[in-house]
């Protein structure tokens, strides 16, 4: 039987390409997203792979959501931890609203979509937990507190939870992906790509799939001797 894995923010960018990795490798995959219905379906006419509407900064919404895809699909065994959004501003113009929101996707959002997965892993005795933090999570960045104290705090989870579940079966492990043409990026001005580019010894930006490749390898059964590691994919930009 086929291992369960869910994927948020898993029809478009990183967590798409993860969705597809991970739907290639065997497991049967469930991808959440925010709010683009159009995009999603999109996204399940192309790969098969179920989706599911719910706002991971809402503890209430992930617990159902969650709820509806293991009794579509059975217990979840694997939880990629991908939402999240930027707001990004220099911190003296930072609102209070910037602040909260980023907060509640990209740091909430881990412990909402985890927590209620928590208690059947630790029953059955296997779990993988993959947060996708990001590079600026590393060293920070301008314009980007918010972000980066999210990013920066779901490498906590990560090492706590590790300690946690060692002994249940479960790991949990973060990666920090270095910038990635997503179309996100590929949508910035190309003098900015430029710039990024130039900042990377590797001289190029990283795929979405690379990323996806490594999440495959955290959520296999050979990889329960790996706990509380965070793998830096950034083509040697930062080194931690």
């Amino acid at each position: 039987m086929a291992r369960v894995a869910l994927v948020t923010g898993g029809s478009r960018g990183i967590g798409a390409a993860i969705s597809k990795a991970l739907k290639e490798a065997g497991y049967d995959v469930a991808a959440t997203y925010a709010g683009n219905d159009e995009k999603a379906a999109a996204f399940t006419a192309e790969t098969g792979i179920k989706t599911y509407k719910w706002n991971v900064g809402d503890y209430d919404q992930s617990k159902a959501g969650i709820a509806q895809v293991e009794a579509d699909l059975g217990p979840i065994d694997v939880v990629v931890a991908n939402a999240g959004i930027t707001r990004d501003a220099p911190f003296h113009k930072m609102t209070p609203e910037q602040w909260q929101e980023v907060i509640d996707t990209n740091l909430t959002g881990v412990f909402n979509t985890v927590h209620p997965v928590w208690p059947g892993m630790r029953e059955r005795g296997f779990g993988r937990i993959i947060v996708i933090s990001s590079i600026n999570g590393q060293k920070g960045q301008f314009g980007q507190v918010n972000y980066a104290a999210t990013k920066a705090g779901d490498l906590g989870i990560v090492k706590s939870l590790a300690q946690e579940g060692a002994k249940k079966g479960i790991t949990a492990n973060a990666i920090c992906p270095g910038y990635i043409a997503t179309e996100m990026v590929m949508a910035v001005p190309e003098k900015v790509r430029e710039s990024i580019v130039a900042q990377i010894p590797t001289g190029r930006l990283g795929e979405p799939e690379e990323i996806a490749r490594c999440v495959v390898f955290l959520a296999a059964d050979d990889a329960a001797f790996i706990n509380g590691s965070t793998i830096s994919a950034n083509g040697a930009q930062f080194f931690v």
